[in-house]
């Protein structure tokens, strides 16, 4: 489970204060609000990628507020991938597990399974170069996963996609959680979106913000 207990974060003149919630472990939590509300800050923190100022977030009954982001065990899906320009699709999805230096046999099956669940195996000797972006993001969701993560953060990863594309992706998520069963927290705007995907659904409004982001 995720909790994050009355958590402060201080960004320049936005401040987001007071914010708790829970999601249940093997739930598909999405968080809504408008531009500027704080969803990216408050995803950022939970990965460790924007320091707190105040509160707790743990995952299970481990405090991860103070870890590094290695450290969390948590697989973030940026907005636009970010995937590495010089990496081939295999390099992508072994990046994790190889910087945890789990053994090759085990990296190798994990990339082979994780890409045929995506649909990317004819992908895996290429590079980010020329590919669509609904490849693009199912191969930054399969290096997310590949770390075998506690918690799995999602960026408004769809918003990009043309709409065919992303009914095609809220379904690849949809089968994936159910088949594998990971705990997520996916921030978007788009109301389909949170119909599709969400086991729960949050409102940063509901969350205590001040400030432009």
């Amino acid at each position: 489970m995720l909790r994050v207990d009355h958590l402060r974060v201080e960004l320049g003149s936005f401040c987001l204060q007071d914010v708790s919630f829970e999601v249940p472990d093997g739930a598909y939590a999405v968080l809504m609000g408008r531009t500027g509300s704080g969803k990216t800050t408050l995803l950022e923190a939970v990965c460790g990628l924007r320091p707190v100022s105040g509160g707790t977030i743990h995952l299970g009954e481990n405090p991860i507020h103070a870890l590094s982001p290695g450290q969390r065990g948590i697989g973030l899906v940026p907005q636009d991938g970010a995937l590495f320009p010089t990496l081939t699709v295999r390099e992508q999805i072994a990046f994790g597990p190889t910087v945890q230096n789990w053994k090759r046999n085990r990296i190798s099956e994990k990339v082979e399974m994780l890409a045929e669940a995506m649909g990317i195996t004819g992908l895996l000797k290429r590079r980010p170069f020329g590919l669509s972006g609904g490849e693009r993001q199912r191969i930054a969701l399969a290096r997310a996963l590949a770390i075998e993560p506690s918690l799995l953060c999602l960026d408004e990863p769809l918003s990009a996609l043309d709409e065919q594309t992303r009914e095609d992706m809220c379904d690849l998520l949809k089968s994936l959680q159910e088949k594998i069963g990971f705990t997520a927290l996916h921030v978007t705007h788009s109301h389909s979106e949170a119909q599709r995907l969400g086991d729960c659904v949050m409102q940063m409004e509901g969350l205590r913000a001040r400030g432009n982001n």
